[in-house]
This record gives structure tokens, sequence and C-alpha cells, in this order.
């Protein structure tokens, strides 16, 4: 599923990371988890969040140029993702996305929260 605003749109408007967005250069499960129970708890009641992962961070905004990920850590990434969502209680499924800026790759997550009982 695309997300539902363009990669462009986050990385040109130089948006500074915040409690919606979430730069991240590698994957690092601990760390991204946090994020996800940050955004799915959602104190603020901002209804989710995004997490880039393969765009490092300088002072809170994208560092460019980007270092994005290889083609061959995408699938395991995406995967790790699903299955680190079933541990948290109620389970969550991501709206994940590969994208390409400037020839690099990107894995991007989209968290929104639902007004579902689950």
């Amino acid at each position: 599923m695309k997300l539902p605003t363009s990669i462009e749109n986050i990385l040109n408007e130089n948006i500074v990371e915040n409690a919606r967005l979430e730069l991240k250069k590698n994957w690092n499960p601990e760390s991204i988890l946090h994020t996800i129970c940050a955004f799915a708890n959602d104190i603020d009641n901002w209804g989710g969040g995004y997490i880039l992962i393969g765009v490092e961070e300088e002072n809170g905004r994208p560092k460019m140029p980007i270092t994005g990920l290889e083609l061959s850590e995408i699938d395991k990434i995406q995967k790790d993702i699903l299955a680190k969502c079933k541990l948290i209680q109620p389970s969550y499924t991501p709206i994940v996305d590969v994208a390409q800026y400037k020839d690099k790759n990107i894995s991007s997550m989209v968290f929104w929260r639902t007004n579902k009982t689950i």
C-alpha cells in the first residue's frame, strides 16, 4: 500500500523530525519498536506518524544526500517489522512501502491509529 503522502514531500519540505516523523539511518528493531509504541499510544491525538528507514537525521532534519538501503536489506527489514509488530498487544500491521528518492531506496512505514477496538 502506498503512503498517504510522497517521500518527496517529506524530504523536500525539510520537515523537522517531530512526534509524527522519525528518521532512521538503519534498521534498529528496539529503537523503532519504541517509536511504533509511541505512535500507537498517540498521546497528542494526532492519529499516527511516519518512520523512514534509510534516512539519517541531522539536527532533526533529513541529512542530504540520503544514505538509503540496499535492495537486499529491504525484504528482510519488512518481514522483521511485521513480525515485531505482531508482538505488540494488540498486534498491529503498519502500512509498509518501499520508495525511491534520487535513486536511493527507503523503507517507509505509516502508523495510523484507528478508532476500532481490537
